[in-house]
């Protein structure tokens, strides 16, 4: 099984070949929109930012739905990621990355459903940070999901 699998993730020339052709043209400086940007956080409304939490809305796009129309179960957890790093991010800090991430999914949302995300930081202490994360259907009030988030990052050294 080992040979085999060194085998297979071996890089050939052919795949050498194939990464020299690609083209990538370097990220700008400016702020503009990613493919990522546009499929998992656009739409995403701000409606009040205080110290420690914000609260924000959406209408369920169709390109966030599974197939039976419902809000995808990885949209939510990609909606806890974004809406939870963004809870600990800290001005001239080194970026915090997720290391643990808890979603109690506790009901559906459909397509064009109005969302409300709730979120606050629950702690933080030297590099690490945990934030919460509630999705609720606007109209009923109703707790779609609820997702606890930890990041860390080293602190810098003070030597």
């Amino acid at each position: 099984m080992e040979k085999n699998t060194r085998e297979y993730l071996k890089v050939t020339q052919q795949d050498t070949e194939w990464i020299t052709r690609l083209n990538i043209s370097p990220r700008q400086n400016e702020y503009s929109d990613t493919f990522y940007d546009y499929f998992s956080l656009k739409g995403i409304r701000v409606d009040t930012l205080q110290p420690g939490s914000i609260a924000c809305s959406f209408t369920v796009p169709s390109r966030l739905t599974d197939r039976n129309g419902d809000l995808a179960v990885g949209a939510i957890a990609n909606i806890v990621d974004a809406i939870g790093g963004a809870m600990a991010y800290e001005n001239d800090a080194p970026m915090k990355f997720s290391v643990d991430m808890s979603i109690s999914y506790l009901s559906k949302a459909k397509l064009n459903d109005e969302m409300e995300i709730s979120a606050k930081l629950i702690g933080g202490k030297g590099g690490y940070a945990g934030t919460l994360v509630v999705l609720k259907n606007k109209l009923t009030g109703e707790i779609i999901a609820e997702g606890r988030h930890s990041l860390f990052c080293n602190p810098a050294s003070k030597l």
